[in-house]
């Protein structure tokens, strides 16, 4: 079993005083920390287009860039699943967002923080699949958060993960390439179209963020994937939003759900536990090595090492 963690490593500058937290917020977790083999990674968002627990779940999976391609392009056909795989083009995933101004230019909420409901995305992919096909664009519905897009002979574009957007700015990431002229357009005319759709007027009145736009990315083929990921690999992004948010109060809390809902009922530590943070992560192995040297003096806060640092 691997479990990902994404948000595990929490700023250096905190790092250490969240370190005595864990002895009785994460009790199990700690033991893990302390019994483990650490290789640390540097997780370049800004180069790879994608958050750090995306860009190891490519590398997981062989994913090779082409080109000038990122790894973002990875995250089309690794979403696709096998709606993508029966053929080996390159696949463009349309995400259903939200997207609003914010004091830095505008704010991206990814699908998973809408509640869609499968007729929503539905009646939404009905509403504008003909003004895709009048730009030469396919559009085929994947599930309820995502639908494969078709683009027309040359099309290009940079590709970010949603998740990475979300936490950043639509403006450090919105396309500007001439090549992507033609789905900047269709993007504002969907905004407009969905603006007064009954659909997002229903889920105002229940509270919810209207679904107004949609954010693409992807663009590598399902053969530049040497595998998918394994069934025994479980994310939990709990730990996500509040470091982001740098709600450490949050952290703890979510920290603590984790212990009570999976490291204690497990028990034993997993074959590899993955931790990250903004720009770093970590793979952790069980080590008998490290438990024996772990009764030595001074061994047993080596995990603090890795845990605050920059790198």
């Amino acid at each position: 079993m691997r479990i990902v963690l994404p948000g595990a490593l929490p700023d250096p500058a905190v790092a250490g005083e969240l370190a005595a937290h864990l002895g009785n917020s994460a009790p199990t977790l700690l033991q893990w920390l302390s019994h483990a083999r650490c290789t640390a990674h540097a997780a370049d968002t800004a180069a790879s287009g994608c958050l750090p627990h995306e860009l190891w779940l490519l590398q997981a999976c062989g994913f090779q860039p082409e080109g000038d391609q990122n790894f973002a392009t990875g995250l089309g056909p690794l979403h696709a699943g096998k709606a993508g795989h029966h053929d080996d083009q390159p696949i463009w995933v349309a995400e259903l967002v939200h997207v609003a101004p914010s004091r830095d230019g505008a704010a991206l909420l990814p699908a998973r923080e809408l509640a869609i409901t499968p007729d929503q995305s539905v009646a939404l992919f009905e509403s504008v699949h003909d003004r895709f096909l009048e730009d030469g664009f396919q559009l085929e519905h994947i599930d309820t958060e995502h639908w494969r897009l078709t683009p027309p002979e040359g099309f290009t574009a940079a590709s970010a993960s949603p998740a990475l957007v979300s936490v950043t700015s639509v403006n450090d990431w919105w396309p500007q390439a001439a090549q992507a002229r033609p789905w900047r357009r269709l993007v504002n005319e969907i905004q407009m179209l969905w603006f007064a759709h009954p659909i997002n007027a229903a889920r105002q009145e229940q509270g919810l963020p209207p679904v107004n736009s949609l954010w693409l990315y992807g663009g590598a083929r399902p053969g530049q994937l040497a595998s998918i990921p394994a069934d025994d690999t479980q994310i939990h992004e709990n730990l996500l939003e509040p470091l982001y948010k740098q709600d450490w109060g949050g952290w703890i809390t979510a920290l603590a759900a984790l212990e009570n809902h999976v490291f204690a009922p497990l028990g034993t530590m997993p074959s590899q536990l993955i931790l990250t943070g903004r720009e770093r992560s970590v793979s952790l192995t069980p080590s008998r090595a490290h438990r024996w040297l772990g009764r030595l003096p001074g061994r047993k806060q080596t995990w603090r090492t890795w845990w605050s640092s920059q790198n």
